[in-house]
């Protein structure tokens, strides 16, 4: 089913207002854990504190476009919900005695890169594929610790990452009906060269957490196979927009 704006807003409004994380417990990583997984912590942390004003350009561009002008305001709320992942990530770095990092290669890399994308449906599947990471990411992150605290940031993320993709992969669904035959199989196999990329250039940062986490190499690239080829689906199935839903359960 595929949602219009105003539902997005009203869910984004109301899942903000969650408090899942119970900052009164105490974290207990280990030195062992803490080894494994701290210098992915640190730099998802900082992938996430992005002011994501030249994704808003791309948004009031394309919304200007298509005459939607509750589609920006949407957006700024699925903004202020990355922002509160890593505000939350950064709280617990903070609590277990370590620095946040300001620099990043991967971070560098995906920053200089955005800044010259204008456009909304590049933004789209760039972030269908960095989310979907994501879901891998503080999965593997949740089972490579016994931490409660930290277990607790990332179910919260979990959450909010399942309706990030289901959020975007309509906005594929939306930019998806406006292409011909020709263009979307173009546009597909461009989205796969991304894909293609972007996933082993995580792997490549991140493979001590995600191994840590009980994901193998083959596994990530399976997981992140079926999410990939999914949203490609979702994208050529023939739904209407529903005008009047009832807000997204979390």
């Amino acid at each position: 089913m595929i949602h219009d704006s105003q539902f997005w807003l009203n869910h984004y409004q109301d899942n903000l207002t969650k408090q899942r994380v119970n900052w009164d417990i105490s974290p207990t990583i280990t030195s062992q854990e803490r080894n494994a997984i701290l210098k992915s912590l640190q730099a998802w942390q900082l992938g996430e504190t992005s002011d994501g004003k030249h994704l808003l350009a791309a948004v009031q561009k394309y919304a200007k476009r298509i005459d939607d002008p509750i589609y920006p305001e949407a957006v700024k709320l699925f903004i202020k919900e990355e922002q509160k992942h890593g505000s939350n990530l950064g709280r617990y770095i903070d609590s277990i005695g370590a620095k946040r990092i300001t620099k990043n290669w991967g971070d560098t890399l995906f920053r200089k890169i955005r800044y010259f994308n204008t456009s909304m449906e590049l933004w789209t599947i760039t972030v269908i594929i960095v989310e979907s990471a994501a879901q891998v990411f503080y999965q593997a992150l949740h089972d490579a610790t016994q931490c409660q605290l930290l277990r607790s940031i990332c179910q919260d993320i979990l959450i909010d990452e399942a309706h990030h993709i289901k959020f975007q992969n309509e906005r594929l669904w939306t930019i998806f009906q406006t292409k011909g035959f020709y263009n979307k199989a173009l546009s597909i196999g461009l989205y796969g060269l991304l894909f293609f990329a972007t996933i082993h250039a995580i792997w490549f940062g991140h493979h001590k957490a995600f191994i840590a986490g009980g994901v193998s190499k083959k596994e990530f690239m399976r997981k992140m196979y079926f999410k990939f080829f999914n949203s490609m689906k979702f994208s050529h199935t023939q739904y209407k927009p529903q005008l009047t839903p009832e807000l997204v359960s979390s």
